[in-house]
């Protein structure tokens, strides 16, 4: 459906939706009208917005609100929906996660940063801050004085009782009921894992409600290694904001740095020359085999297996070898850069990948024999963690997890960037939804990544590697939004530009928060080992989730 369409279907249901901006769609609407057009969106046949891409806090000055990027997985079409308070005292808006399930941590981490509540969001604690953090740090009001949030080496105590607030309609009109919901009684045997675990992928905590071995709840808890790299960006300069992608999904550090230039490239109306966009897309897929390759190696491990551990870093480090060749590193590579690349490619690396596309099928038909065949992963594996298509997309779990729930949702087909449109790759969909299908698809979208290589490694057309940009970057005002298809699932990066050389906001949509977030949906009713093979199949990476 076209925007036009879309409009006139939204201004038929609501007359008082204001359209922001007609490319892309953007529709603004009052706080107490937003439940119901999101319900209509996300329900009406043929709208159907049943996937928000990204949720992005805002603080305007003169108001706190919430952008909404949805897509329907069945049309394709996007929208744009904002709504704000101007109280910036008592700031509330209402929840939409009982809507789209991706939006109930999304919402955790507005309200922590902006201090926005979110009425009918059944637990609104903060996600990645301590609950005793004074102030809201993407605020632009924020006072950063040490002294008011010193360090604190106490830990934080646990909520078991979590605040939420409801809305109830009364003869007056609306009021809002301060309310409190049990995450865990004085009965319940609860068990931390983490953040110190080898299984959790870095620092990332769960408690564990547990009934014998039998997992009932899980609560993640993030922030043990929060950076600030989106409130960074808001003093750093378009091009010094490049190096901080690298350093969220450091295994996506290529992809991640590719969004970000993109989005830039877009809103300048830059055109890259050929030779770059063949250049950015044969190291994309590098980096997307040397992440499944760790990916392979560590889910082996965490399931038991300890000599696949080694084979599948021996065969990785064959690619951290190219990398350093031509970027002068392994795995935080700053090689993209606005308008093209650092520098132009080794003379080695061509041959290089070439032996490799030789030298890895069989290693991968070695590792089945190793692992995969075995009795025990199989059993390990088969039918476990099971993730619906539905719940997939409403929690917007995308990447190999998301296509392993029958949902095709490679960026890569959807809205083809670099030299996507110009090879021929499968994407690899199956339907098992368990901790299986997630293992076999990441083990044949490496063959897909080999067959775009030897696709491309070819036909790289002669050219510039960068073209010339302004010594001062700015962009034009407006709104910009671009993503990509990372090792996880898509990466998006949204920029708010006031037409100055720092970002006014910028968001970072991670794909690993929507992986957390199914955890306990996945491990509920399963054993504890469960647990730790949900997790690995998950397959996220915990910087990617505290930005």
């Amino acid at each position: 459906m076209e925007n036009r369409q879309i409009k006139e279907k939204i201004a038929g249901f609501l007359p008082e939706a204001v359209f922001v901006t007609e490319e892309p769609l953007m529709v603004s609407v009052a706080p107490m009208q937003l439940p119901e057009l999101a319900s209509w969106l996300r329900n009406d046949p043929e709208l159907l917005f049943d996937y928000l891409v990204c949720m992005t806090g805002e603080d305007s000055g003169e108001e706190l609100g919430v952008i909404y990027h949805l897509r329907s997985t069945v049309h394709g079409h996007s929208l744009v929906l904002r709504t704000a308070t101007s109280d910036r005292e008592n700031p509330e808006l209402p929840s939409v996660s009982s809507i789209w399930a991706t939006a109930n941590l999304n919402e955790r981490e507005v309200y922590g940063f902006f201090g926005i509540r979110f009425i009918n969001h059944p637990d609104m604690r903060r996600l990645f801050l301590r609950n005793d953090w004074v102030g809201y740090p993407l605020r632009k009001d924020y006072n950063a004085d040490p002294k008011i949030n010193p360090v604190r080496l106490e830990s934080e105590e646990s909520l078991d009782v979590v605040p939420a607030y409801e809305l109830h309609e009364t003869e007056e009109g609306f009021d809002i009921e301060e309310k409190e919901n049990v995450l865990f009684d004085n009965e319940e045997y609860v068990v931390n894992i983490g953040p110190q675990h080898p299984a959790t992928h870095g620092v990332l905590r769960f408690r564990v409600q547990l009934d014998g071995e039998t997992v009932r709840k899980v609560d993640v808890n993030c922030g043990y290694i929060h950076r600030g790299i989106e409130k960074m960006c808001e003093s750093l300069t378009y091009p010094q904001t490049l190096a901080l992608t690298d350093r969220l999904d450091y295994l996506s550090a290529h992809q991640n740095r590719h969004a970000l230039c993109l989005c830039i490239e877009e809103a300048m109306g830059i055109e890259v020359p050929e030779r770059v966009k063949y250049i950015r897309t044969i190291m994309d897929e590098l980096t997307r085999i040397a992440s499944h390759l760790l990916f392979w190696s560590t889910f082996c491990m965490d399931l038991g297996a300890l000599t696949a551990f080694f084979y599948g870093f021996r065969d990785r480090e064959k690619i951290l070898d190219m990398f350093e060749e031509t970027c002068g590193g392994r795995l935080i590579m700053n090689y993209n850069v606005i308008g093209g690349v650092m520098q132009d490619i080794h003379p080695n690396l061509i041959g290089r990948i070439k032996e490799f596309i030789k030298y890895l099928p069989p290693m991968l038909k070695e590792y089945h024999e190793v692992f995969t065949g075995n009795v025990i992963a199989q059993q390990r594996m088969h039918g476990i963690g099971v993730l619906s298509r539905e719940y997939a997309i409403s929690y917007g779990v995308t990447g190999p997890s998301g296509r392993a729930s029958g949902w095709a949702c490679d960026v890569r087909k959807i809205a083809p960037y670099g030299v996507y449109d110009k090879v021929d790759f499968k994407e690899v969909v199956r339907h098992d939804g368990d901790v299986y299908g997630r293992y076999m698809v990441r083990m044949d979208e490496i063959l897909e990544s080999l067959h775009i290589l030897e696709q491309l490694v070819d036909n790289i057309p002669a050219g510039d590697y960068a073209v010339k940009t302004k010594p001062i970057i700015r962009l034009p005002e407006g709104r910009y939004f671009k993503s990509v298809e990372a090792c996880r699932g898509e990466f998006g990066v949204y920029i708010e530009s006031r037409g100055d050389k720092y970002p006014y906001r910028l968001k970072f949509r991670s794909p690993g928060l929507p992986l957390i977030s199914v955890v306990d949906l996945l491990a509920r009713d399963g054993k504890i080992a469960d647990l730790i093979a949900v997790g690995g199949s998950l397959d996220y990476v915990v910087p990617d989730i505290d930005r």
